[in-house]
């Protein structure tokens, strides 16, 4: 039965966003298999990801697969900068942007329709735009619901325009491989697969309850309804994170304890900033731990109340380290994540830590107000004195924050 609501949902992904961008700014890398990476890949351009390059490939293995891979260090500056232009033709196009990351968003043109042109037409004007102005490809896929204008883009890339009508959607959707489903990771597509599905259509032939026993509740109704492509939600504007975090990639070198705390120190002091220039305070700290193996963990504390304080967090996420530390020391550790959630308007009373009658958020405010005026160099810790700031992968401004 056709769908009386239109294909107005678009999402737009940049391709290969770091890579995309150190081939626009230089020349000699177009067309040619390069990576933007440090002691790991962070990203890779498409000459390279057709040799296997992925992120967070190690240099070393990704090498090994393309011996000719050129590999450049990260400019988050200039990467920042490109994706606000690209924002700004965003919301040019329409009021309706909801950003899912620095490189991809949703939008909701539906009703642009006598003023503008039809949803394919404002798409490809779209991508026109960002080429133009902004000089990168940009794909679009455009669709009834958000899940499934995400796997249009997907399916597209790169620079690609794909369009599914309401009246194709499961033509569409049912061939696909069951990854393409929100939330299925390469080890429940394992699973699956160890069932004989691997397709999307096999996946939406499944009872639900069938689908619960095999993944659980939550994962086994979600994927039951995106395979038959029942998604509500709608494109959302203004929304603010409800956590926030950043993460350090380490490379295949053992590092000591003491160096992981000093990371840890200025994760935590960088991603607390942030929470304050918006400010919000959080609840629960969270650490999200890859290993030498390339296995993954997370672990996470609640502090008693929101807080904004940086020592608050530091001792709350430095429990979380010390835990661990066995664990660390035996297998290796190649990224470090930390993150603060439950975030919520700082409309409260804080208890937080005090030094010399004066609370922690004080100190931390007063700091913050150095760096404001003087620059973000201008004061820190001494524990980080003559370390590098490694790599803080950008963010999109939080709405109602005070500075990107």
């Amino acid at each position: 039965m056709r769908s009386t609501i239109e294909a107005g949902i678009l999402h737009a992904d940049l391709d290969a966003f770091y890579a995309s961008v150190e081939q626009r700014d230089r020349p000699e890398l177009r067309g040619r298999p390069m990576a933007v990476g440090g002691g790991v890949i962070l990203a890779a351009s498409y000459e390279a990801r057709r040799r296997g390059v992925r992120g967070p490939m190690n240099i070393r293995a990704a090498r090994a697969l393309c011996p000719e891979l050129i590999v450049v260090p990260p400019r988050m500056d200039a990467y920042t900068q490109a994706s606000r232009r690209v924002f700004e033709i965003f919301d040019d196009t329409t009021p309706l942007v909801e950003p899912i990351s620095i490189d991809e968003a949703f939008l909701d043109v539906s009703g642009l329709g006598r003023l503008v042109g039809a949803p394919k037409l404002v798409a490809a004007r779209l991508r026109a735009r960002v080429l133009a102005e902004v000089g990168l490809a940009i794909s679009v896929g455009v669709a009834r619901t958000k899940f499934l204008a995400k796997v249009a883009s997907g399916v597209c890339k790169p620079d690609g325009l794909l369009v599914v009508e309401p009246d194709g959607e499961l033509e569409f959707l049912h061939p696909l491989p069951v990854g393409r489903l929100w939330g299925v990771g390469p080890k429940t597509e394992e699973k699956l697969g160890r069932s004989g599905i691997t397709t999307v259509g096999q996946v939406a032939e499944l009872d639900e309850v069938r689908l619960v026993a095999m993944l659980g509740a939550g994962a086994g109704r979600q994927m039951h309804a995106l395979a038959h492509n029942r998604d509500p939600r709608r494109v959302m504007t203004g929304k603010r994170r409800s956590s926030i975090g950043s993460q350090r990639a380490l490379g295949q070198r053992r590092h000591g304890f003491a160096e992981l705390e000093a990371i840890l120190l200025e994760l935590v002091d960088h991603v607390s900033r942030r929470l304050r220039d918006g400010n919000r305070v959080g609840r629960t700290v969270m650490l999200r731990f890859r290993f030498g193996d390339f296995t993954r963990d997370t672990r996470s504390h609640s502090v008693p109340e929101a807080t904004g304080s940086t020592a608050a967090f530091l001792n709350a996420s430095h429990g979380l380290l010390v835990a661990r530390r066995d664990e660390i020391e035996r297998r290796g550790l190649t990224l470090l994540g930390f993150t603060i959630a439950n975030v919520s308007p700082a409309d409260a009373v804080q208890q937080s830590l005090e030094f010399d009658g004066r609370s922690a958020v004080d100190l931390d405010g007063a700091v913050d107000a150095v760096r404001n005026r003087y620059g973000s160099d201008s004061i820190g810790r001494a524990t980080l004195l003559g370390r590098s700031n490694g790599i803080h992968v950008p963010l999109l401004p939080d709405p109602g924050a005070s500075r990107p």
